[in-house]
Order: structure tokens, then C-alpha cells, then sequence
């Protein structure tokens, strides 16, 4: 597969997953790292993402868990809830992969990504959200 195969069918998942916030973070990048965006879109998406292994919502919940866990990433986990929320996880979903995750990276973290899924969840008016 060429590089501009690879590109074009990460831009398609991209799209289908990451919607326009995907593309931000691409167009954000083109005057600093236009390679980097390059490479997020054709191997993150292109070759990894597109994998049939696992579906787009278990790729979302392993990838909020892995954000969540390194700290610092209230950017990317933004674009990822929605990313969620996109590939069909609910926010209760979603809040408890969050709540688990404290058990395994402490309170902090999942505190923060709790609240950026709190700042997305208003955003597209799903709040209150029910817990058991």
C-alpha cells in the first residue's frame, strides 16, 4: 500500500471516529509537524486504528484507560470521549472506565479525565449523568 493509500484510509476512519476534532488536531499540526500529522493519520489511523481485531468502542475504552493512566493528556481525552461517545460508548460507559481506572493510576488522574468527560458530556448536553 502507498503512503497516500495509507493517509487516505486513515483519514477515513479518522473522520468516521474523531469527527471534526480529529481534524483539528491534523490542522493544528500543519504548520509546525505536517509529518507528524501525517503519521497520526496514516499509521495511528491508517494501520493501527482500521485494525478488524477490535472494534472501535473497545479501542476508545483501551485508549481512555491508557490516557487516563499517563496524566497530563486532558487534550487528547477530549478528543477521545468524544471519540467514544462517536463509536457508540454511553457516558455511563464511559464514567465507569473512568472510575475503574483509579484503582490502577490513582485518584488524580481519573479525577482529571473525569472532569474533561464532565466538560464534553456538557458540550453535547448529556449531563446529569446516571450511575448506578
Amino acid at each position: 500500500m502507498s503512503r497516500q493509500e495509507r493517509f487516505d484510509r486513515g483519514m477515513e476512519t479518522l473522520s468516521r471516529v474523531d469527527g471534526e476534532a480529529g481534524q483539528r488536531v491534523i490542522d493544528a499540526l500543519g504548520d509546525i509537524s505536517p509529518e507528524m500529522a501525517h503519521q497520526i493519520v496514516a499509521w495511528g489511523f491508517g494501520e493501527i486504528y482500521s485494525r478488524p481485531a477490535l472494534p472501535p468502542r473497545d479501542r476508545q475504552l483501551v485508549t481512555l484507560g491508557i490516557l487516563t493512566s499517563l496524566g497530563g493528556c486532558e487534550a487528547q481525552l477530549e478528543v477521545h470521549i468524544n471519540a467514544a461517545l462517536n463509536v457508540g460508548l454511553t457516558p455511563e460507559e464511559i464514567v465507569e472506565a473512568l472510575l475503574h481506572s483509579a484503582g490502577y493510576c490513582g485518584f488524580p488522574r481519573a479525577l482529571n479525565a473525569t472532569f474533561v468527560a464532565k466538560k464534553v458530556f456538557g458540550e453535547r448536553g448529556l449531563l446529569p449523568v446516571r450511575q448506578e
